[in-house]
């Protein structure tokens, strides 16, 4: 079935920005005693927000200090302004996509100011006509489900008729309680985590639109 509307994540899906992200945290809960692989970043921490992170990390020894939430935003945004590449392929999806009118949106657990770096950089804000969204912002970060069905009523289509594409577990839940056909981006194979919380798994981006009728 074709979609009403295309529902993005953002870090993962459309900037390739979790890799400086997790080298950050790497480093940060090191210091604070929280030795991690990248691996087990990657596999077991994606998709939570900076204050989860910090809760858990606590939880795990960590010794972060109460300030660091806001400390690391500024760090990481810093970093992310120096530049992140797009992920593979996701032009040629959005330019499918506008040729057959289908609209789209970004929705994340990442804050707004950090979207608008991310995307800013590669001149996406106008193409995103403002259809933008942040969990954080709403006050209800996935995995609850309020930013897709917020995107949804945005866009002015029934969240069931529209397809989210997620690279998390965690995404990928908060698609699943609002009613929305996940479609899981794991380019590097299988994900158990993603198919675990009933996403539809698929590997390279250009492969999207024929996924979704197009």
């Amino acid at each position: 079935m074709i979609p009403s509307a295309v529902l993005f994540d953002c870090d993962g899906v459309i900037v390739d920005s979790e890799g400086p992200t997790f080298l950050m945290l790497q480093a940060d809960f090191a210091v604070h005693g929280l030795s991690l692989t990248l691996h087990e970043l990657e596999t077991n921490w994606i998709g939570a927000t900076a204050e989860d992170l910090h809760l858990r990390a606590r939880s795990e020894g960590a010794t972060l200090p109460d300030d660091w939430v806001a400390d690391f935003y500024i760090r990481l945004n810093r970093r992310l302004a120096e530049g992140v590449p797009l992920i593979p392929g996701i032009l040629p999806v959005l330019d499918v996509l506008d040729r057959a009118g289908i609209p789209y949106a970004v929705c994340s657990n990442g804050t707004l100011p950090k979207m608008q770096i991310t995307l800013g950089q590669h001149g996406l804000l106008p193409r995103l006509n403002g259809h933008t969204y942040s969990g954080q912002a709403l006050g209800r970060p996935k995995p609850a489900p309020d930013v897709y069905l917020h995107a949804s009523r945005a866009l002015a289509v029934a969240p069931e008729t529209t397809v989210v594409i997620e690279d998390s577990p965690t995404g990928a839940r908060a698609a699943r309680a609002a009613g929305i056909r996940c479609l899981g981006y794991a380019p590097l194979g299988s994900h158990p985590g993603l198919v675990a919380e009933g996403a539809t798994l698929f590997h390279r981006m250009n492969d999207l639109p024929a996924m979704i009728g197009l």
